[in-house]
C-alpha cells in the first residue's frame, strides 16, 4: 500500500465535486485519454504536443504526474486531499484511471475513490508528514517519514504516531515550508527572487556541498519548485528565481512558468531567469553534480563596460583611458558579442590607416559559456589575459581575467594553507612535549604500533590526546584548555569541510575560528 496525495485544483476548485462524487479529478483538459498510453515515453509525446508552448522542465514534470495518477496509483492504495477549510480529507482508491471524453466543464482525467474520513484538522498531523503535503504539484506520493502507514492511522482516526528519528528533523523542518508558502502567496509580476546565499540558508547551509545540493533539490521536487537559473549555477551572490514549476495548467492551457514568462513589467534579472527555463533537463535527466562553472566567478556575472557596432573609435579610447581596461567588448542591438577592441588592436589598425574607424580595430573576441567547466579556460585566460562570458541567450553578461584567476584560486588556497600550518605547529610541540607511548595511546588496535610521531595522527586525534590532563600539563601552555579544545574541534570540523568539494568560496567569517586558533598557536610556539 502506498499513500498519495491528489490535489484539486491550484486553489481546490475540485474539492467540492471530488468529496461529492467520490473521484479524483486532475486539470490538462487539453490532454486526451491515457487509458492505452502506458509509458512515460509515450506520456510525454502525448503532452509534448498538447502543450507546445511548454519548456522541458514543465513536459518532464507533467509527465510524471499524469503517469502517477493513471498508472502508478493502484486500487487500495489511499489518497490525502487537501482542503481549503485547513482541513483534509483521507480516501481509499476504489477504481482505475477512467477517461470520461463527454464532459466538457470539468476535468476528464478521473480516478473513483472511497472517502474514509473528510475532516481531519491539519493540526492533528505531525509537521512533518504536513510539510511532506506542501507541494504545489497536483499528483505526488508520500513517500518519506513512513507516510503510508501514518496515514492509514490517520483514516482510522487513531493519532498520527510521528517519525521515530522527528527530533533530526525538527531543527530545519519549518524554513523549506516558509519557502514553499511565500512561492504560493506571491502572484506572476512579483516572483521570489533572491540570492544563491539567501537560498541555501533556508536549509542551514553555507555552501554547495554535494549532500547538501542533493538534499534540496530533492525538496524541490516534492514541492513542485524550481529555481531558475538553477541554483547550482552561478556564484554564491547570484540571484536565482523560485517558481511553482509543476502546477497543473490554468483554465487557458498554460503553465505557471509560461503564464510568468509573458507577464511585462519583470525585472531584467527575472526575465534572463525565465529564459533559462528552457534549458532546464526534464524530471527523469540524471542529477547534474555541482561543478566548478565559469559563472561561479563573480566577474562571470557582472556586466562589463562596454561599446556597441557603430560608435566612435574615440568613444572606445575615451572608455579605455577612463577604466583603465586593456580591451573592450563590442556588442551588437542584441548584447551578443561582434568583437573586441584593445589598444594592441588600435594600434594596428592605426598603423595601416591612420583614419581607421571601431570597425577596423574590432578583432574576433573569445567567449565562454556561463556553464563551462572553468578548467577548460584557465590556459586560455592565462595566454590572452581575459575571456568573455555569454548567458543562455548568448549575450555577453561578464569578464574573467587572469587577475580574478588569480584572486579566485588565491581564495581557494588560503583556507588550506592556514590548515595546514595549524597541523604542523600541533605536531612539533607535541613530538616536543609528549612522549611516543602517550602518542600512541590515543590510536586504537594494531594501528598504535605504526605510530612513530605526531605526524601519524590524525587531526582529530590531536583532541583526544590533549583532553588528557598529564597530555596537557607536559604542554606548559597558560591557557584555558576548555577554550582551547573548543577551537580545536572547530578547526576540526572546517578541515573536514574543506574535503568536500564546493565551488563555493570560504568566507572571512568562516575562516575566523581557524585563524583564531592559528594565532594562538603562534603565541604559545613562536618558533617559525
Amino acid at each position: 500500500m502506498r499513500a498519495w496525495v491528489v490535489r484539486a485544483g491550484e486553489n481546490g476548485e475540485r474539492e467540492h465535486a471530488a468529496l461529492e462524487e467520490g473521484a479524483l479529478l486532475v486539470g490538462w483538459q487539453g490532454l486526451g485519454d491515457l487509458t492505452d498510453v502506458t509509458t512515460r515515453e509515450d506520456i510525454k509525446a502525448a503532452v509534448a504536443a498538447a502543450y507546445p508552448d511548454e519548456g522541458p522542465y514543465t513536459v518532464g514534470n507533467w509527465t510524471g504526474q499524469l503517469y502517477r495518477f493513471a498508472h502508478e496509483i493502484q486500487p487500495g492504495d489511499l489518497v490525502v486531499l487537501p482542503l481549503r477549510s485547513s482541513r483534509v480529507a483521507i480516501g481509499r482508491v476504489a477504481g482505475g484511471y477512467e477517461y470520461q471524453a463527454e464532459a466538457v466543464d470539468r476535468p476528464r482525467h478521473v480516478r473513483r475513490v472511497e472517502w474514509l474520513v473528510k475532516d481531519i484538522d491539519r493540526q492533528a498531523i505531525q509537521p512533518d508528514l504536513l510539510d511532506s503535503m506542501g507541494s504545489l504539484l497536483t499528483v505526488f506520493e508520500l513517500s518519506r517519514f513512513s507516510a503510508a502507514e501514518r496515514t492509514a492511522a490517520l483514516a482510522e482516526g487513531k493519532p498520527d504516531p510521528g517519525r521515530p528519528d522527528a527530533d533530526e528533523f525538527a531543527a530545519s523542518l519549518t524554513e523549506p515550508t516558509k519557502l514553499y508558502e511565500e512561492v504560493r502567496r506571491r502572484t506572476a509580476d512579483e516572483p521570489l527572487t533572491l540570492s544563491v546565499r539567501d537560498f541555501l540558508a533556508i536549509w542551514g547551509v553555507q555552501r554547495r556541498y554535494p549532500a547538501a545540493v542533493e538534499q534540496i533539490k530533492n525538496d524541490l521536487d516534492e514541492r513542485g519548485l524550481v529555481t531558475v537559473p538553477p541554483f547550482t549555477e552561478g556564484s554564491i551572490d547570484s540571484k536565482i528565481t523560485v517558481l511553482a514549476g509543476g502546477a497543473e495548467p490554468d483554465e487557458a492551457g498554460t503553465s505557471a512558468v509560461t503564464r510568468l514568462t509573458g507577464t511585462t513589467g519583470l525585472t531584467s534579472a527575472v526575465q534572463s531567469a525565465l529564459h533559462a527555463v528552457g534549458h532546464l533537463a526534464d524530471e527523469e535527466s540524471p542529477t547534474e553534480a555541482v561543478a566548478y562553472r565559469v559563472s561561479n566567478l563573480e566577474s562571470a556575472n557582472r556586466m562589463p563596460e562596454c561599446v556597441h557596432v557603430g560608435d566612435s573609435l574615440q568613444t572606445a579610447m575615451t572608455l579605455l583611458v577612463l577604466r583603465g581596461y586593456s580591451q573592450l567588448p563590442v556588442l551588437d542591438t542584441d548584447g551578443r558579442l561582434r568583437g573586441v577592441v584593445s589598444w594592441e588592436s588600435i594600434g594596428r589598425a592605426r598603423m595601416a590607416d591612420h583614419q581607421a574607424d571601431l570597425a577596423a580595430a574590432t578583432v574576433r573576441g573569445l567567449e565562454a559559456d556561463r556553464s563551462d567547466d572553468l578548467l577548460d579556460w584557465i590556459g586560455t585566460v592565462q595566454q590572452t589575459g581575459y575571456v568573455f562570458v555569454r548567458d543562455h541567450d548568448h549575450k555577453v553578461c561578464g569578464l574573467v581575467t587572469a587577475s580574478d584567476l588569480t584572486v579566485q584560486f588565491g581564495t581557494r588556497v588560503r583556507p588550506f594553507v592556514l590548515v595546514e600550518e595549524i597541523e604542523q605547529r600541533l605536531r612539533r610541540v607535541v613530538d616536543r612535549c609528549i612522549p611516543l607511548d602517550r602518542i600512541r595511546a590515543v590510536v586504537p588496535g594494531r594501528r598504535s604500533s605504526r605510530v612513530n610521531s605526531a605526524a601519524n595522527l590524525t587531526f582529530g586525534a590531536y583532541g583526544h590526546l590533549l583532553k588528557e590532563p598529564d597530555n596537557w600539563a607536559a604542554l606548559g601552555w597558560a591557557i584555558d584548555r576548555q577554550h582551547f579544545l573548543t577551537a580545536l574541534e572547530e578547526a576540526r570540523q572546517f578541515r573536514n569541510s574543506l574535503m568536500h568539494f564546493s565551488p563555493d568560496p570560504v568566507t572571512d567569517d568562516q575562516l575566523l575560528p581557524a585563524q583564531g586558533l592559528l594565532e594562538l598557536l603562534r603565541s604559545m610556539d613562536p618558533q617559525k
